[in-house]
């Protein structure tokens, strides 16, 4: 079976891009489109046989800054030719949706949400506009009419898979609403098993030493006791909130992971010694820190979730906010709870239950388990074959 996989745009990497490494596991031989490349910043993507970009890639700025992409990612995706291929693989959260194939192809799309800031994100995308270009303050209402093109163009775009699978209840329930469409659910690819293999630096004392070029607190003593976020540290992210309602409570918290707001942050918060910033540290340093962190604290909705499996699969319950992902993922009670609002006092209200309860590492690595990469491939080519 000839095929194809298709995505957004290949410059960074993230849990969308492990589902491509997922599927190029069952599809060797299949190319890669996509809008824009960037072998830079994606060498993950040097596996593939081919990665072939559209016509954006002669416009050098767009590889960088993907804001500029918006009406232009039509026109890119339809002026790909699949003649020839028996499957097109759409995995997607724009336009890759979007794709032109003939009756005799089958496109099966892995939604990983409908496009955000056409659809649930639309009115916090041009509250928050961007800015790392400078934009003018005019570009809430320049964008409109490009948006409002693209919206109309985005739903007429959503009808032309013969399938869609939606990675959570939440996208599912949102393809349903924006794109009056039905769609299957097979949860993304999770890898369980290097988080559940103890790091042997850390297992007999249960303690984390902060491993940091560029500390910004004086914690050079291992430390213990102390919840835990990993995340990019960008707005809609809400580790803000996190840090706000640790810094009352006065309990430890790590934040590790880099972003667009990590200076604002660190410079915020730079007083209270209760709130270490890791900065950029090694997969093998997160598994630790998941290992040994009385909780993980993932306050921010998100489409799935990969970190708070991964949590779990460390044996980490989670304290989540009750919304999106985090509903497939984590079980009120049993591997972690649930904060109802998205605001300080919700959180600490959530974490002193949190410390009245006991868990089961062997409950939270067994709920884990539901997301393995081998189950994702499993059901991948149970549809495929299904629907050939």
């Amino acid at each position: 079976m000839k095929t194809a996989i298709v995505y957004d745009r290949v410059n960074k990497f993230g849990g969308a891009e492990r589902v491509l490494l997922a599927l190029h596991k069952l599809f060797p031989d299949a190319p890669l489109y996509t809008s824009v490349y960037s072998p830079e910043k994606a060498g993950w993507a040097g596996v593939f046989p081919k990665v072939i970009p559209s016509f954006l890639q002669k416009i050098p700025v767009l590889k960088d800054h993907h804001q500029l992409l918006g009406w232009l990612s039509p026109i890119a995706y339809e002026s790909f030719s699949f003649d020839g291929y028996d499957l097109v693989i759409s995995v997607t959260s724009e336009a890759a949706k979007g794709i032109l194939t003939k009756p005799q192809t089958k496109h099966i799309c892995y939604c990983l949400t409908p496009t955000r800031y056409l659809w649930s994100g639309y009115d916090l995308y041009l509250k928050d506009r961007p800015s790392d270009l400078g934009w003018i303050p005019f570009y809430k209402y320049l964008s409109k009419p490009f948006l409002a093109y693209t919206k109309h163009w985005d739903k007429i775009a959503a009808q032309r898979p013969d399938m869609m699978i939606a990675i959570s209840t939440e996208v599912q329930n949102r393809i349903k609403k924006y794109y009056e469409r039905e769609s299957e659910i097979i949860y993304p690819p999770v890898n369980t098993k290097k988080f559940e293999i103890r790091n042997p630096k850390f297992e007999t004392n249960h303690k984390f030493q902060i491993i940091n070029s560029k500390p910004t607190t004086n914690h050079q003593s291992p430390i213990t006791n102390f919840y835990l976020i990993v995340s990019r540290l960008e707005p809609y992210k809400k580790v803000d909130l996190a840090i706000e309602a640790f810094i009352k409570m006065g309990k430890t918290l790590v934040v590790a992971g880099t972003g667009g707001h990590e200076k604002k942050y660190k410079s915020k918060y730079k007083s209270n010694n209760n709130i270490i910033f890791t900065g950029f540290i090694s997969d093998g340093e997160v598994v630790s820190l998941m290992q040994n962190a009385k909780g993980f604290i993932y306050p921010q909705e998100e489409d799935f979730g990969i970190t708070a499996v991964e949590a779990q699969a460390a044996g980490c319950p989670v304290i989540a906010y009750k919304k999106g992902g985090a509903q497939d993922t984590v079980i009120g009670g049993k591997t972690g709870v649930f904060f109802d609002e998205q605001n300080v006092e919700s959180l600490i209200l959530a974490v002193k239950r949190f410390e009245k309860m006991n868990f089961d590492k062997k409950v939270l690595q067994k709920n884990a388990e539901r997301f393995v990469t081998e189950r994702f491939k499993k059901e991948i080519l149970d549809l495929v074959k299904k629907n050939g």
